[in-house]
């Protein structure tokens, strides 16, 4: 069974920053494509970064331009999302997924628990 769990979350104060980590176990991470997601209450679940399988192509979503990045090291399953200048607008659950297909136009169908980001002004 294949599952994914983020960690890194917590309190950062507005202009600070972060970085969460995403474990794949059970299969080779270097076969999916991965992002991440997050969620605020009350908000529609958004894209933040996405990966390609084999790291060399992201995709960034708008609200976090300039900002976040995500990266992989394959070796390890891990995916990381790097988060700077953080806005209380940020203040969100970040969920990691993934898909066994780098095609943009199918769904993420694993998906994590989510870790907890919570900014402050």
């Amino acid at each position: 069974q294949v599952q994914l769990v983020e960690s890194g979350g917590g309190l950062v104060q507005a202009g600070g920053s972060l970085q969460l980590a995403c474990i794949m176990s059970g299969d080779i991470m270097s076969k999916y494509r991965m992002a991440w997601f997050r969620q605020a209450p009350g908000k529609e679940r958004e894209i933040v970064q996405a990966i390609s399988a084999s790291g060399r192509s992201t995709f960034t979503g708008d609200s976090v331009k300039g900002r976040f990045t995500t990266s992989r090291d394959n070796a390890r399953n891990t995916v990381y999302l790097q988060g700077n200048n953080l806005l209380p607008e940020d203040t969100a659950t970040y969920i990691c997924a993934a898909k066994g297909t780098d095609s943009r136009a199918s769904p993420y169908d694993l998906w994590g628990q989510g870790t907890q980001v919570t900014v402050s002004a």
